[in-house]
């Protein structure tokens, strides 16, 4: 059990003093910008009138994807169809360190805001445009959501057993690693400023990039070969033995040989030493080629013990082995709680609520927890009064808030 984390408003972080700007909309925005919020960056959330639509993903009728990704952020609600909260927009971008945005390429233009008007506004502007295929290119107007680019991108193909449909993944795996890529993009774009090296820049970040760059050598092994990877379920087309194993408790353990040494020591565990010397599996190469060979005899074994006996037998003989976990098995694993992966956080309508912890970990200057997500348009009139609008056009943009 962890120490609940309290927010603290006042605490400060390696980002301190880094104001964000979010117009975007669900994850992978909110993805990148929960980071930089989490080290301290001032991320002020801009909101229409109806709110992140990541607000209605809700959970037993709670918002808790929000919760989650809201967090350490202000919100400010602001129309910008309407010609006052529009000139607020553009007294706050003089402020801002970073602006965020995913609309379709093309519509930051046509609301007068395209980069260049941006830039006239603040020349040291960092600006990340998020969209599914990028600025560019003959799919740019395509509509670009996550689901279409882990499809596009290779991942679905590659996923799933080789009879069956391609798979795609039960989350939003595109926005989140686009988002991981563009938090390191803002991080190395304010580093460049802080050098001398740049003003403003531009940062062109595509959903469909980062995803196809994470399948690795793809494209590589394809010239060289000739040949598309058919889909391997749970094994591998690079690594054998390697797969997802029942016991006969009814869980599943994951198994990897990635080595040679390691698959010798399996062969030696599940009582079949002779496959050492077997001209089909004493390299990698061609145990990959004789892959339901090698998998079979090692089902076997698996299908004899339960879990934790086949945990143990493996590791004590230098197998490298682990449980397959499903969320119940994660809250309830002593490894978890000791490294506060998943910490307790105080939270109005919960008390408390669990959520992943602050990461990466810096050891000299961590991040910080200040607040909980904010409601809908919680900090329109302090962030706004803060940047000089007068009180008439702050009450005007009010009467577009929530009730």
């Amino acid at each position: 059990m962890t120490k609940t984390r309290h927010f603290q408003p006042e605490a400060t972080g390696p980002l301190s003093g880094t104001r964000v700007l979010d117009l975007s909309r669900l994850v992978a925005g909110n993805m990148l910008s929960v980071q930089l919020a989490d080290f301290g960056a001032d991320v002020i959330k801009i909101e229409p009138p109806d709110g992140d639509p990541l607000r209605d993903w809700i959970d037993d009728g709670q918002s808790l994807h929000w919760k989650t990704y809201g967090r350490n952020k202000r919100s400010v609600l602001l129309n910008l169809r309407e010609s006052v909260d529009m000139a607020a927009l553009k007294a706050l971008i003089p402020t801002a360190d970073v602006f965020i945005e995913n609309y379709r390429p093309g519509t930051l233009e046509k609301m007068g805001l395209a980069p260049d008007v941006l830039l006239a506004l603040n020349p040291d502007l960092i600006v990340v445009r998020i969209s599914g295929f990028g600025q560019t290119g003959p799919y740019a107007q395509n509509p670009g959501f996550g689901t279409l680019v882990e499809a596009m991108s290779g991942f679905a193909a590659r996923t799933g057993f080789p009879d069956r449909e391609p798979v795609l993944p039960p989350l939003a795996l595109a926005d989140m690693i686009a988002g991981i890529y563009g938090a390191q993009a803002v991080t190395m774009a304010l580093l460049a400023r802080e050098k001398g090296l740049a003003k403003g820049q531009v940062i062109d970040l595509s959903l469909l990039e980062p995803m196809y760059a994470v399948l690795g050598p793809e494209a590589a092994i394809y010239k060289v070969t000739g040949k598309v990877k058919e889909r391997s379920g749970s094994a591998s087309n690079t690594v054998s033995p390697r797969n997802v194993y029942k016991c006969n408790d009814g869980k599943y353990a994951a198994l990897s040989g990635s080595t040679q040494t390691v698959a010798m020591r399996i062969f030696d565990i599940i009582g079949h030493p002779e496959m050492k010397t077997d001209p089909r599996f004493a390299s990698n190469a061609e145990r990959v080629r004789h892959r339901s060979l090698v998998d079979a005899p090692i089902a076997a074994w698996f299908a004899q013990r339960g879990r934790e006996q086949a945990l143990a037998e493996m590791r004590a003989a230098g197998a490298t082995v682990g449980p397959v976990y499903d969320i119940a098995d994660i809250s309830a694993d002593p490894h978890y709680a000791e490294r506060e992966i998943i910490v307790d956080v105080e939270d109005a309508e919960n008390g408390t609520l669990p959520m992943h912890n602050i990461l990466p970990r810096l050891s000299e200057t961590p991040g910080v927890w200040r607040r909980q997500a904010p409601g809908h348009g919680e900090h329109t009139r302090q962030v706004l009064r803060d940047a000089g609008i007068a009180e008439a056009d702050i009450a005007q943009i009010l009467k577009g808030a929530p009730s």
